[in-house]
């Protein structure tokens, strides 16, 4: 068996594929994680790993939704292991798709552990946001992984472009995005969807008392339209500077989804925040997030100003005394 094993190569074509499957299923336990928590089911089952003592779940509604999405969690780490171990035996092999690979199981046996603690301070406010903020993370090495893997069999990325204005003003989006990831889940660890069901008193941010669901829904939104502006002044900064076609596709789909998102937003709050916008609201986050990374990644590495050849370098000089 164990030399069956070791004969086993994975090409780097279906090893792609294998990088592509754990992207949509990470992406897709953040969208029904959200799920559970919106539905009040965030403590059907009130202990874990088992829920009420035993390895099968009630035959209560939130149990169930709880219990399923803990076994969707269980197929997205069979999915990052799969990942990791084929990262090992793709040929040719690669460090970088290994790190990445190992990168994966390791993000989720720490979401594991992490909503094990969550479950157990019965969906503090705190914990739930660290939840959502580490899919946000692991999300950022599996775009990486997919990313690379698609490029050519040796050189893990494209060419190095020379064009740093445009490259450090997409990479820029990135930690706003972050910023505005982590204002949105105090805004929801403010509001009536606690996770919990109807009767479970869970505990909220209340740092301003009553008005703290006011006061982070505002700062949210106030830093979400910012970044929304600099979505969009990067995305015409690229258009003028003619870009690489896919730079500018996902800077494009950025731009239209924070649009979106700002008006889904608004029609929560004004309708009292229902479970089901709240839950698209997180959905498009999330999609606002991978293109997000997608545009880094496409943006791709700079070009090292020393690396750069005599003939480049008069090249250069020539055009600029033109």
């Amino acid at each position: 068996m164990r030399e069956r094993l070791a004969a086993i190569e994975i090409t780097p074509r279906r090893f792609e594929m294998v990088a592509l499957l754990a992207l949509v299923s990470l992406t897709l336990i953040v969208i029904t994680g959200a799920a559970v928590r919106l539905s009040g089911s965030g403590l059907g089952c009130p202990d874990w790993p088992r829920c009420y003592g035993h390895v099968y779940p009630p035959l209560k509604t939130h149990a169930l939704i709880e219990f399923s999405n803990r076994i969707v969690s269980g197929l997205v780490g069979v999915m990052t292991v799969a990942a990791g171990l084929c990262a090992w035996r793709r040929r040719p092999f690669r460090r970088d798709l290994l790190a990445l690979g190992v990168a994966l199981p390791l993000g989720v046996a720490a979401q594991a552990v992490l909503g094990g603690y969550t479950v157990e301070n019965k969906l503090a406010p705190g914990f739930v946001m660290a939840h959502f903020s580490l899919s946000m993370v692991i999300l950022v090495a599996a775009v990486a992984l997919y990313w690379r893997a698609r490029g050519p069999a040796v050189s893990p990325v494209a060419e190095p472009t020379t064009d740093r204005v445009a490259v450090w003003a997409v990479r820029a989006l990135a930690p706003f995005a972050a910023v505005v990831l982590v204002a949105g889940t105090a805004a929801t660890a403010a509001g009536p969807h606690s996770g919990g069901a109807v009767g479970q008193m869970i505990k909220r941010l209340h740092f301003f008392g009553a008005s703290t669901l006011s006061w982070t829904v505002h700062v949210h939104g106030a830093i979400a339209f910012a970044f929304g502006l600099a979505a969009v002044t990067v995305w015409v900064m690229l258009e003028r500077r003619q870009a690489e076609p896919m730079v500018r596709r996902a800077v494009s789909w950025v731009c239209v989804f924070v649009a979106a998102q700002g008006v889904v937003g608004a029609v929560q709050y004004e309708t009292h925040l229902p479970s089901e916008l709240v839950w698209v609201h997180v959905a498009g986050a999330t999609l606002t997030w991978l293109c997000v990374l997608w545009g880094v990644a496409a943006a791709g590495r700079l070009e090292p100003r020393f690396a750069r050849t005599g003939s480049q370098i008069r090249a250069s000089m020539a055009a600029r005394n033109t």
